[in-house]
């Protein structure tokens, strides 16, 4: 007979006239007591955050909710489109797109870095360089990307980064793993013989690190925010629809080679 393991959870229980949320009262201590970005804090860490903290994680999930008309929000649009009754599954088909290219590399850039300091290690300066180097360099032999570096539109420098850097600068997290990011954008800008700034992901996957928090995490927070952004991408459609032109547009352009080339029959 199969041995069995008791069921646990700690996160959070109810009672007829009490809800416990990681060993605080929901109603009494939570509701309109905390804002957002700390309840988000508390459900991955587990505590509430002190004030840096706060200040800091608000802001990571205040620069992951919007960035236009990008991947993500086009599969919600579109998803809605074909099914208004479910903003559920036009939000999740947004969501289903963060990958290692859009808002997932956040866990590259947090899982590289992490490797290179373990257990949040302080390390001397002095060893920022080849660090650094090892990193573009085994990226650079792999055929991989360095997650966390470059952007199509933002340059020579991502604004969200230096607004980061400069908040961390402010709550006490600009330590080696931000160091180390920033080396490594330097090396590998020369590497490549071309600009390649620290973008958001990679910011807030060095900043992951300085807060403690594991590297695999870090998806999660961009999955919370942009789920918010997505919302607002749907109401928005709701009202003032882009994606049937989108299609249209999309469907005459691509296949406008192909229109008077059916194939006549043999018989």
């Amino acid at each position: 007979m199969r041995k069995t393991n008791p069921l646990r959870s700690d996160i959070a229980w109810s009672t007829a006239d009490a809800i416990g949320v990681h060993g605080y009262d929901l109603c009494q201590d939570l509701m309109g007591e905390v804002n957002f970005g700390d309840m988000a804090f508390l459900s991955v860490t587990g505590r509430l955050p002190n004030a840096g903290e706060s200040r800091l994680f608000n802001a990571i999930l205040v620069t992951l909710v919007e960035h236009g008309i990008v991947p993500s929000t086009l599969a919600a649009r579109l998803t809605y489109a074909g099914a208004p009754e479910s903003m559920q599954g036009a939000v999740a088909a947004g969501l289903l797109g963060l990958g290692s290219v859009f808002v997932g590399s956040t866990e590259g850039s947090a899982k590289m870095l992490a490797a290179a300091i373990p257990d949040g290690n302080t390390i001397d300066a002095a060893t920022l360089p080849s660090l650094a180097s090892a990193i573009v360099l085994h990226h650079r032999r792999e055929k991989l990307f360095v997650p966390g570096l470059g952007h199509p539109i933002h340059k020579p420098s991502d604004p969200r980064t230096t607004r980061l850097f400069a908040l961390a600068q402010q709550t006490g997290f600009h330590g080696s793993y931000v160091a180390l990011m920033q080396c490594v954008s330097e090396t590998a800008s020369t590497e490549y013989g071309r600009p390649l700034p620290i973008n958001a992901t990679g910011a807030i996957g060095a900043l992951c690190c300085e807060m403690g928090l594991s590297w695999n995490v870090s998806r999660g927070l961009g999955v919370m925010a942009r789920a918010v952004g997505l919302v607002g991408h749907v109401l928005e459609e709701a009202r003032q629809p882009l994606s049937m032109e989108l299609w249209h547009r999309t469907e005459d352009e691509a296949t406008a080679h192909s229109r008077g080339k059916l194939r006549s029959g043999d018989g």
